[in-house]
């Protein structure tokens, strides 16, 4: 059956696919927000390590989910892959500095004879949950405000700005949206913390950060959902693929399936819903609300990014070198055997679920910090 589906479908599915890791990935930058709390919500190094040690649990998945994200686009879109992390490197070297300076600080942190000393690297993993989270978002930003590039006859790439993506975080949407990124991220960090740490004191604490953040990002989350709204967009003439300016362009891709506002309205709901529970409501569990949430809010934005006849990643330097999910896509025998592989995908999310359910199992104490049969501490 799957080799009998047309290039055009598997463009599209393989688009949805992308999607899906990339709004997972926003829900686990939860590790990133919780390390951006050390320094406002712990007290003390005690409280410091339970959080760090609750986060160290999971950090590894934030960065393989990135990876997989990465890995999925360069399969599927290899022509975006090499416009983007070609021509606007160091955009990403910085991204993936913070996560390599994060990977180096919970093997180090509390290791004998560390010279850097432990605060060193807690500054360390703040840096990965502040700028690499705005960072990313200012890039899922040109998705709909463009990029400084033109690619010549032969698909090469030619970046015309100097600072190679950098100055994506000029924008005021995609410095908006990196900026909601991050406190989301504090938001979903405070609540998985709550939810996985037994300790009263830090927990009442991490419940009033987790309101405060939210309120935080709400106008950050305004600014960037109004001007989707009003924003001119990159639209694709399906018979031609002449691309050219038109005027409420996302507003239209909204409208253009209802399933497209039941995704964003019910998303928004869930992480309110999350925020409420856990801050007014007294319960530990909005973490699994708000990250559904996250998923679905997700999914909306990277639909109105691609579908109808918009062009996904384009160019304010030259309109025709802008990249859609048709032009930068794989091969037809690439696509399809890259789906036979993604049937795998639940299996691999199965296993995950599985032994996050067993390390989750019992909520974490001080005494696990001390005990004989801690086997990690970070």
């Amino acid at each position: 059956m799957i080799g009998n589906l047309d290039t055009a479908t598997l463009q599209q599915l393989w688009w949805i696919l992308c999607s899906v890791v990339g709004s997972l990935f926003l829900f686990l930058t939860f590790v990133q927000g919780g390390q951006t709390l050390l320094f406002t919500t712990a007290r003390n190094d005690e409280e410091k390590n339970l959080m760090v040690n609750s986060l160290g649990r999971k950090w590894e998945l934030t960065f393989t989910t990135l990876v997989l994200f990465g890995g999925a686009l360069f399969a599927s879109f290899p022509l975006f892959y090499a416009t983007s992390f070609g021509g606007a490197y160091w955009v990403w070297i910085l991204i993936l500095f913070t996560f390599i300076i994060q990977a180096v600080s919970y093997e180090y942190r509390r290791k004998p004879d560390n010279f850097l000393g432990q605060t060193t690297y807690d500054i360390f993993l703040l840096i990965n949950g502040s700028v690499g989270i705005l960072l990313i978002g200012a890039a899922v930003g040109t998705f709909f405000t463009g990029s400084n590039f033109t690619l010549n006859d032969y698909n090469q790439v030619m970046w015309q700005h100097p600072w190679r993506g950098l100055e994506a975080a000029t924008s005021g949407f995609n410095l908006s949206l990196g900026l909601f990124l991050v406190f989301l991220a504090r938001v979903l960090g405070a609540m998985y913390l709550t939810n996985n740490i037994d300790y009263p004191d830090l927990n009442r604490r991490l419940a009033k950060a987790t309101l405060i953040n939210f309120i935080i990002a709400l106008p950050f989350l305004l600014y960037v959902l109004i001007s989707l709204l009003v924003m001119d967009g990159f639209g694709v003439d399906p018979a031609t693929g002449v691309v050219s300016m038109v005027k409420g362009k996302y507003l239209q891709n909204l409208l253009s399936s209802p399933l497209n506002p039941i995704l964003l309205l019910a998303g928004l709901v869930a992480v309110i819903w999350g925020v409420v529970s856990n801050s007014f409501m007294g319960k530990r569990c909005g973490i699994w609300s708000a990250g559904m949430g996250t998923v679905l809010v997700g999914l909306a934005i990277f639909s109105l990014a691609a579908f109808n006849n918009t062009a996904f990643y384009p160019s304010v330097s030259d309109l025709q070198s802008s990249l859609t999910i048709y032009n930068a896509s794989s091969s037809h025998f690439t696509l399809t055997a890259m789906t036979y592989v993604a049937i795998a995908i639940p299996f691999v999310l199965a296993y995950i679920f599985y032994f996050w359910w067993k390390m989750d199992a019992q909520n974490l104490t001080l005494a696990d910090l001390s005990s004989a049969d801690a086997k990690e501490i970070y």
